[in-house]
């Protein structure tokens, strides 16, 4: 067992590492721990979000631009290293995208479990944070798969039978889903209408799958809540500054809404005890010692 403290998380796509748990990554990294981002494609397929970022040279060189924005996101978070798994972005279900021979969801799962192995072997980290065997809520295959490999590279990685070429093996000791509650959705359509403002969290929102029950432990990110926001305005191709869905609320207000990043404990080879508030509970007493 290392002694240094390592988290590793896993994304579809450039500016998923800053929507989903910033706030947790910025937390730990200021508290010493070492921090990692597998990002699994280019982003390739992503639409221009932000009006004053439509324009043909960027839509000409759009994933370097991406990744350019990347870089920028994940340094504002603190990750303190990026690795990218090199696939193609597969685009949403049934389009032109999602049957190019290159993207992440027609690549052999095997051998994009393989690549995600030799990360986690060369970083070694004790906690894996990935997305959710449900994703009711968003059916994008990108983030189908990224599920997929990370499941099985968390035991793969340890096994010296599986992927001999890939570095020495590596047991990662807690494999955390990344959860969205509809507790936060709410609080935060209650505080539009508190404000008196218009809230984007519509009815498709409102009545999406709740998963709150799933949630096994909470990181309290009050002190970085406003982490998730600068990392996303890095990513100017994706997200518009004026958009009410991401800064609709006054960052004073904002900050105080369910100033946490929800998460379900999906595998554990230690002995914590959820409810939890540290991914890394079980995992500092046995690293000291």
């Amino acid at each position: 067992m290392d002694d240094r403290l390592c988290l590793l998380t896993v994304h579809a796509h450039p500016d998923d590492e800053s929507s989903k748990g910033a706030g947790t990554v910025a937390k730990y990294h200021a508290e010493g721990v070492h921090t990692v981002l597998v990002c699994c494609t280019g982003g390739e397929e992503g639409d221009i979000l932000n009006p004053a970022m439509d324009k043909p040279e960027v839509r000409e060189r759009l994933h370097e631009v991406r990744l350019e924005e990347l870089d920028r996101a994940a340094a504002i978070i603190g990750y303190d290293e990026v690795r990218l798994l090199g696939y193609r972005d597969s685009g949403m279900p049934d389009s032109e995208a999602n049957a190019h021979p290159e993207c992440f969801a027609c690549a052999p799962l095997d051998e994009a479990v393989g690549r995600l192995v030799a990360e986690i072997r060369r970083a070694r980290p004790q906690v894996i944070v990935t997305y959710a065997d449900d994703q009711q809520g968003y059916l994008h295959p990108d983030h189908l798969r990224v599920h997929d490999i990370s499941v099985l590279a968390f035991d793969d990685a340890a096994d010296p039978e599986r992927y001999p070429d890939a570095g020495e093996p590596w047991q990662p000791l807690k494999l955390y889903y990344t959860l969205w509650s509809r507790r936060r959705i709410v609080a935060m359509h209650e505080k539009f209408l508190e404000l008196g403002l218009e809230s984007p969290f519509d009815a498709r929102w409102l009545e999406r799958p709740d998963q709150d029950h799933r949630i096994t432990t909470q990181v309290d990110i009050s002190e970085f809540a406003d982490v998730r926001g600068q990392a996303l305005l890095a990513h100017a191709t994706q997200i518009d500054p004026d958009s009410p869905f991401w800064f609709g609320l006054p960052p004073e207000v904002a900050r105080t809404v369910h100033p946490y990043d929800d998460y379900h404990l999906a595998r554990s080879l230690v002995e914590p005890t959820p409810p939890e508030d540290d991914l890394f509970a079980g995992v500092r007493q046995r690293v000291s010692h």
